[in-house]
């Protein structure tokens, strides 16, 4: 036969007034455990043992028998602010249910961000998370927003025709920076700085090569 252990105690947090605000249960040094969603007053006179020497049966019915009593802040039934009716685990857990079913109400119909917005109404319908997003950036840098609005064509500096001349005076043609950087495997910053300057190159793999745009005063194109 099983020897019961009547090593738990019920307890009780009291306010400044000394009305009790959490009733619970336990053994050891539970009762002034930090670790609870509830703390302990720091003045410990406001912490008091209501029952000892109690089975853990004992002590859970305790606990229930004064929550009952003293009521739920949370359910407005008392001045508790325990959110269980006490017992063993979970038992009584009324307001996470409740709360669910609070937050359920607070959230529906207009009052939901995405009222409107579900299923095919929806702006990403159909769509899948990363390409969501790239739908997402590209509508942010779009017309106005793009830094490069009203660059387009021969004014922006990246898409004018650019002009390749080697040391026999073949002349490669190409739209723009980038295609001219790709082709001939050439850094786009080091590109930039050829275009800008028009000097034969007098040095590396591209020594005696000239690069201008093709709407460079420094090129007269015989067309």
């Amino acid at each position: 036969m099983t020897k019961l252990q009547n090593d738990y105690y019920t307890y009780a947090y009291l306010r400044e007034d000394k009305t009790p605000y959490y009733i619970g249960k336990g053994k050891g040094k539970r009762i002034y455990s930090k670790q609870k969603r509830i703390k302990a007053p720091k003045d410990k006179s406001r912490i008091i043992f209501l029952k000892k020497n109690l089975t853990e049966a004992e002590a859970f019915k305790h606990e229930i028998y004064m929550i009952a009593i003293l009521g739920r802040k949370d359910l407005g039934t008392g001045i508790l602010r325990n959110l269980t009716n006490g017992g063993e685990g979970a038992s009584g857990h009324v307001k996470s249910e409740e709360t669910k079913k609070k937050r359920s109400v607070a959230m529906s119909g207009e009052k939901n961000p995405q009222f409107g917005r579900i299923g095919e109404n929806s702006p990403n319908y159909g769509i899948r998370h990363a390409e969501a997003q790239n739908k997402a950036q590209s509508e942010k840098m779009s017309g106005e927003k793009n830094p490069n609005y009203g660059r387009t064509g021969a004014l922006h500096p990246q898409s004018k025709a650019i002009i390749a001349i080697k040391p026999d005076g073949t002349e490669l043609h190409f739209g723009g920076v980038n295609e001219a950087a790709r082709e001939l495997g050439i850094n786009n910053g080091n590109l930039c700085t050829y275009l800008k300057t028009g000097n034969v190159l007098t040095r590396g793999p591209r020594k005696g090569w000239q690069f201008l745009f093709k709407n460079s005063e420094n090129f007269n194109d015989p067309g």
